[in-house]
């Protein structure tokens, strides 16, 4: 046994506690799932039969899983437009009394 099965095992294993949770370490349970698979890939032994073409090399890629990320159209906070213009408009007004405190008391 290499130490990449070794390695696989131990990713399979752990996927299998974490199975049943629920949240972030439920996703991390299928996620070190796949990576066990995608381990036993890269066994070195296989590779070179691979590359001697004693095993097969036209195995399809797995198709990355793709995450439901939030859409920008879905409310996701409020328009930059408005971060920026507010953010402008507190600059100017901080500005404003820095220079009307300058006048109260000047330095001549």
């Amino acid at each position: 046994m290499s130490a990449v099965d070794t390695l696989a095992d131990k990713a399979e294993q752990v996927s299998r506690r974490l199975a049943g949770e629920t949240g972030f370490k439920g996703k991390l349970a299928d996620e070190l799932a796949d990576d066990a698979v995608f381990l036993r890939k890269l066994k070195p032994s296989l590779m070179k039969k691979r590359a001697r073409g004693e095993a097969p090399t036209d195995e399809k890629p797995a198709r990355p899983k793709l995450g439901t990320q939030p859409s920008s159209k879905s409310g996701g906070g409020p328009s930059p437009f408005v971060v920026i213009g507010v953010a402008f408009a507190a600059g100017v007004m901080l500005a404003k009394w820095i220079d009307w405190r300058g006048h109260a008391h000047p330095r001549w």
